[in-house]
């Protein structure tokens, strides 16, 4: 699944393609994608222009003029495309602009979702309204997380993961800022202490900031707006290395599997 530094490069790539842009067209190829898609999608865009791009979580904010939002989430499988000759397949709708650019939603898993809702009430939509801290956001310290931790009983790692807390700390970047955190993902969230957490909290702006810059990370389904790969997986100094050297100590780096999904750590370093 694309995580924050996935969803924050293409909104960056949206943003510097398409601000200033006007919709002039909308194809839509299917009633739904996760959810149903909104009542007269193609009347509710045509003529708006773009006033930019932004994220929540995993979300992506277009901003229209004069007070409308379109909102998307890329699911397990979904891609932004730019442009091409023909429909991609699983391409489900596509929007295009003054300037001849095309936008394509492609998703073949269809666990995408697309809503369009009033710019004021943003911040109370069913999908946003429970969202937690913004990990990239200056107010995100360890005091901020301390307190988002407090009390919380489950392990450290599906803490870091749970959206209630702290956004778009996906399964590969908790298991990278647990290590460079030198914390142990089966910790007991609650019990972090303050220094610890200015460790990961530090640990979790820096991984995310160097995964953005490298356009993110590309396993399997995720390009980049413009088609090309991410590269940050050439980066991970434990995710998927079970087995080979920890590159701090040379321990064996072990995997476990927490709340479903495997979580790779070093049993020396990360305590």
């Amino acid at each position: 699944m694309p995580e924050l530094p996935e969803v924050e490069t293409t909104v960056r790539a949206l943003r510097a393609r398409l601000t200033g842009r006007r919709v002039t067209g909308v194809v839509q190829r299917r009633a739904d994608i996760r959810f149903p898609l909104p009542a007269g999608l193609e009347a509710s865009l045509v003529g708006r222009r773009v006033a930019g791009f932004g994220r929540r979580a995993k979300y992506i904010l277009g901003e229209l003029e004069p007070d409308r939002t379109l909102l998307l989430h890329l699911g397990m499988s979904g891609r932004l495309l730019f442009d091409g000759e023909v429909p991609w397949p699983h391409e489900h709708v596509t929007l295009s602009f003054d300037d001849g650019t095309t936008l394509r939603f492609v998703d073949p898993r269809r666990f995408g979702m697309l809503d369009l809702c009033d710019t004021a009430g943003l911040a109370f939509h069913r999908w946003l309204g429970h969202l937690g801290l913004e990990p990239l956001d200056p107010g995100f310290d360890g005091k901020a997380l301390l307190g988002a931790l407090s009390g919380r009983r489950t392990a450290l790692k599906v803490a870091l993961m749970d959206q209630r807390l702290v956004v778009g700390v996906g399964n590969i970047y908790a298991s990278e800022s647990l290590f460079r955190a030198r914390l142990s993902p089966m910790r007991t969230a609650g019990h972090l202490k303050p220094r610890e957490a200015d460790r990961l909290a530090a640990a979790v702006r820096e991984v995310l900031e160097e995964a953005i810059a490298a356009g993110g990370s590309s396993l399997r389904d995720y390009v980049q707006a413009d088609g090309e790969l991410g590269n940050f997986q050439r980066n991970f100094r434990v995710y998927d290395r079970a087995g080979e050297p920890c590159p701090a100590c040379g321990t064996a780096v072990e995997r476990i599997v927490q709340g479903a999904r495997a979580t790779y750590f070093c049993p020396r370093c990360q305590r």
